[in-house]
């Protein structure tokens, strides 16, 4: 089963940041990308593990070039865990479903 993941984009993200009661972990992704493609089922396969517990969102440098340049993306895929609207951690490049588990693990309470 998949797992609940949000499109974010520049006009709804520091919204859907500060809105938020869980940690938050946003993929910057671009399709043309073959790694964030690698990464896409392994993200929906963690979103499903952690629903309750952390929100997955993916958000298109391509089509937010604002948001991408806020957060200083300079290579893609990106994760960046967020808690309470700030940045607590990014990791970069694909990874193993158990490496991003250990990751999200690191911050949640």
């Amino acid at each position: 089963m998949s797992g609940d993941i949000r499109t974010l984009a520049d006009d709804n993200f520091a919204a859907e940041l500060q809105k938020a009661e869980l940690p938050v972990i946003v993929d910057f992704w671009a399709s043309w990308c073959g790694p964030c493609q690698m990464l896409a089922p392994v993200l929906e396969e963690l979103a499903a593990d952690y629903s309750g517990r952390v929100l997955v969102g993916k958000l298109n440098v391509d089509e937010n070039r604002r948001t991408a340049e806020e957060f200083r993306v300079l290579s893609i895929p990106t994760l960046i865990m967020f808690r309470n609207g700030r940045e607590v951690a990014r990791i970069s490049g694909f990874r193993p479903k158990e490496e991003l588990a250990r990751f999200i693990d690191q911050h949640l309470e």
